[in-house]
C-alpha cells in the first residue's frame, strides 16, 4: 500500500507541473488568506469564517476535516464559486473569486472547477445512464457528439465503471454512483475537483472504493482534489489534513514514508498544529482538556521549543 501511495503521489505530480507547463508553477494553486464569511440573517449576524489560511498545492489530494459549524462546507463553497467571501483574499487556478463578474463566476464554475456533492440524487440524471451523464456537460459546453462518447469512455475507465455505462443510476450502487458522480464533475477537465461529503452516506468499504477512485482521478489527471469531510477517518486516505474549528484551520496531519530498521517502507502520521501569520495557534481540544487549561497559559521559551503550562490563578 505504501509503494501504490507513494507512485499515485509522484504521478500526480508529473500530471500536474505539465499541465501547469512546467514545475515552477506547481505551489500555491488554492490560496486563501485571511478569510472571512459573515451571514447576516433577520438583523443578527454568523462569523462562518474567521480569518482562515490554507495553501493547496497544484495536483494535491487533500482533506478538509471538521465537526458540523466548523465553517468546512462555507470554504467549499466559496472556493467553488458557490458563495462570495467578506474579505481576505481567495484564489484558484489565478481567479480572484471576490472580484469575479457573474459572467466570469460562471465560467469558473464551467470550466475550472468540478463538484461532487454528497447527496447522489444531485450529481446525475435519473432519466440518463451513466454514459449520458458524463456526456451532458461536455454537449453543454458546445462539444461535439464523438468527442463527448470520447471523454466519457475514458473517465468511466479511469472510476472502474466502463462495464455499467448502459446502467442508468437508480441501477447502481451507493458506491458506484459517486463513481460516476467524479467522472461527470470530471467531464469538461477542470483544473480542480471539490467533493463534498462525498463518502458520508457510504459503508467503510464503498467509501475506500470512492477514495480509490479519487486517487486514481487525481494521479492520471494531474487535477488538484479537495474533500470536505467531518470523517477523521479519512485523514489515512490521503496524505495531507486540514482541520478546522472555529472558522480557522487548526490543525494537519501529514502522512509520509519513510524506511524503516528492516528496511521495508511504512507510512508515518504527523499531527501539527498550525500557525497564522499572525502568530496564533489553536491548542488541539484534548490536550486542553488533559491539562485543564482554561482562560490564560504560561509560556516559556526554551533553545529548541515552546512549554505551556496551565496558568495559576490569583
Amino acid at each position: 500500500m505504501t509503494e501504490d501511495l507513494a507512485a499515485l503521489e509522484r504521478r500526480a505530480g508529473e500530471r500536474a507541473a505539465a499541465r501547469a507547463g512546467g514545475a515552477d508553477r506547481l505551489a500555491g494553486h488554492i490560496v486563501c488568506d485571511g478569510l472571512v464569511r459573515i451571514y447576516k440573517t433577520d438583523g443578527v449576524e454568523v462569523v462562518a469564517l474567521q480569518g482562515l489560511d490554507l495553501v493547496v498545492d497544484r495536483g494535491e489530494l487533500l482533506a478538509i476535516v471538521g465537526a458540523s459549524g466548523s465553517g468546512k462546507s462555507t470554504v467549499l463553497n466559496i472556493l467553488s464559486g458557490l458563495d462570495v467571501p467578506t474579505a481576505g483574499v481567495a484564489r484558484v487556478a489565478g481567479y480572484d473569486l471576490l472580484n469575479l463578474s457573474a459572467k466570469s463566476r460562471l465560467a469558473y464554475r464551467r470550466r475550472t472547477v468540478g463538484f461532487v456533492w454528497q447527496q447522489t440524487a444531485r450529481n446525475l440524471l435519473p432519466y440518463l445512464d451513466v454514459r449520458e451523464n458524463v456526456e451532458l456537460p461536455v454537449r453543454l459546453a458546445g462539444g461535439g457528439r464523438r468527442a463527448a462518447r470520447a471523454r466519457a469512455g475514458e473517465l468511466l475507465e479511469l472510476v472502474g465503471l466502463a462495464d455499467r455505462a448502459d446502467r442508468r443510476p437508480g441501477r447502481l450502487s451507493g458506491g458506484e454512483q459517486q463513481r460516476c458522480a467524479v467522472a461527470v464533475a470530471l467531464s469538461n477537465d477542470p483544473e480542480v475537483l471539490f467533493a463534498d461529503e462525498p463518502t458520508g452516506e457510504l459503508d467503510e468499504a464503498t467509501a475506500a472504493e470512492v477514495f480509490g477512485a479519487l486517487r486514481t482521478v487525481n494521479a492520471e489527471l494531474g487535477v488538484t482534489v479537495v474533500v470536505v469531510t467531518h470523517d477523521r477517518n479519512v485523514a489515512g486516505e490521503v496524505r495531507r489534513a486540514v482541520a478546522i474549528r472555529d472558522g480557522r484551520t487548526a490543525a494537519e496531519v501529514r502522512r509520509s514514508a519513510r524506511r524503516g530498521t528492516d528496511g521495508t517502507e511504512e507510512l508515518v502520521s504527523e499531527e501539527y498544529a498550525v500557525l497564522d501569520r499572525n502568530g496564533r495557534l489553536q491548542l488541539p481540544a484534548a490536550f486542553v482538556e488533559a491539562l485543564t487549561l482554561r482562560d490564560r497559559v504560561r509560556l516559556t521559551l526554551e533553545p529548541d521549543h515552546v512549554a505551556v503550562r496551565p496558568g495559576e490563578e490569583r
